[in-house]
């Protein structure tokens, strides 16, 4: 028996006692007020609405995105303890410690993007997902350090290193010599061109699902093409092929480009830093080789000044003997 139904019939067979008891004060709400209340106080909707609640199965709804993942239902996830946990040990060494704090976030977020039902890997992400990897170290202090932590990032989240690299020099090597028009066109998915199939498997995608690799992918092209790489004009580049040529929603697109640009000014100005850094260790070490060479040469010429005086009286003192 469905609970609204029940719950009505019980409130029916109460007893109307009100008359013999005292009247309610304003604040009480009783079962028999509510029952004579013009008004029903559950209405059809509201009864349909609990029926549903309590008969819902998770991925058995009638809608066509549980028609199509819902099967999906009750899987097993991988949490986001887990992919760091597998990020650590496949990596095998300490993380620099300005570099820590990225290497986490970009750790879980490409875990969640990946896990997510609705992701497609394609060109263009694994395009965005080298640029950035490539952006956050290519100052790293140790670069065979910095290799194994691209990685052990883009593996344990399930990912091919060889097929992204790939992919991603793949659609690179096309842009090379386009302008920003002929990305335009092959956005609106004209042509056969690899990034014209991208476009066209996203609009024929309902669920289509934007990544923020997908975006940074966006951001890279236009440094190809010669689009100046200006927070602002950026901003609206990437509104016109999100959202005018491929018809999709463009402002976390725009998002995502604004914050690309904060944090590559970010870390330009960490590699300046670095680099005044390593500038005055070399001063103060060229210093300090300086003045150990000066004081050498001192101490050349305090032992050379000193054997000479040596010299000198063992001479006087070989001819005093030779006089006597």
């Amino acid at each position: 028996m469905k609970f609204s139904r029940t719950l009505v019939s019980v409130i029916a067979v109460c007893p109307a006692t009100t008359a013999f008891m005292a009247s309610p004060s304003p604040k009480t709400i009783t079962t028999s007020s509510l029952l004579s209340s013009p008004a029903p106080f559950f209405s059809s909707d509201i009864s349909q609405a609990l029926d549903k609640e309590l008969s819902y199965q998770p991925g058995k709804a009638d809608t066509p995105f549980a028609k199509k993942y819902g099967h999906l239902a009750g899987a097993q996830i991988r949490t986001v303890a887990e992919a760091f946990s597998a990020f650590t040990d496949m990596l095998g060494t300490p993380i620099n410690a300005l570099y820590k704090g990225i290497c986490t976030d970009l750790v879980g977020s490409l875990h969640l993007i990946v896990v997510n039902a609705r992701f497609n890997r394609d060109a263009l992400f694994s395009l965005g997902l080298v640029n950035s990897l490539n952006l956050v170290l290519k100052n790293y202090p140790e670069q065979d350090t910095a290799k194994k932590i691209k990685s052990a990032m883009i593996e344990s989240v399930g990912l091919n290193e060889a097929e992204i690299d790939a992919e991603a020099a793949m659609l690179e090597e096309w842009a090379k010599g386009k302008t920003k028009e002929d990305i335009s066109n092959a956005l609106k998915g004209e042509g056969d061109s690899p990034l014209a199939q991208i476009a066209k498997a996203a609009k024929g995608d309902e669920w289509w699902m934007y990544s923020k690799f997908f975006g940074i992918g966006l951001v890279r092209l236009m440094e190809i093409v010669g689009v100046e790489q200006d927070m602002s004009v950026a901003y609206d580049v990437m509104e016109e092929w999100v959202g005018k040529c491929m018809e999709k929603p463009y402002y976390t697109a725009c998002s995502d480009s604004d914050l690309y640009f904060k944090t590559k000014g970010k870390l330009d100005m960490m590699e300046t830093m670095m680099k005044e850094i390593e500038i005055r260790e070399k001063k103060r070490m060229a210093d300090r080789l300086e003045a150990k060479a000066e004081a050498a040469i001192r101490a050349a010429e305090k032992a050379a000044k000193l054997q000479d005086e040596i010299d000198k009286e063992a001479a006087k003192e070989a001819e005093r003997e030779t006089v006597a």
